[in-house]
């Protein structure tokens, strides 16, 4: 194998790489969810619900159960009366943090430079 065909392969590796990300992070509210349990560290049911604006208990509940099935998230039954449910983030889930992080200030950055270059024309 020459260095172009070498090349290759790593850009494919790298793009099937980017493929399984987004397949375990797609849809409109994984994100939301994840950003919400990793600021707080640990988010009961209802707590989510109210961070991530527009979505519905059904579809919270699944996309969790989504994020649990692919280790990211997992849930704690609290003995309490009635029963509390909590959400953390895995120690791999862990590992976006740095990502989510990093989303967030360009979050900002990017919003701050559409202002700017809507108050200029």
């Amino acid at each position: 194998m020459d260095c172009k065909e070498e090349f290759q392969t790593d850009r494919k590796k790298e793009m099937m790489a980017i493929h399984d990300a987004m397949d375990v992070l797609n849809g409109k509210w994984k994100i939301y969810i994840l950003s919400s349990i990793c600021h707080y560290n640990k988010r009961r049911f209802s707590d989510i619900l109210n961070d991530v604006e527009g979505i519905s208990n059904k579809m919270l509940s699944k996309e969790l159960k989504e994020l649990e099935v692919n280790k990211l998230v997992n849930r704690i039954v609290l003995n309490t009366h009635p029963v509390t449910v909590q959400y953390h983030l895995t120690e791999h889930g862990l590992t976006l943090k740095t990502i989510i992080n990093n989303l967030t200030e360009w979050g900002i950055a990017h919003r701050r430079e559409i202002i700017k270059k809507n108050q200029e024309v």
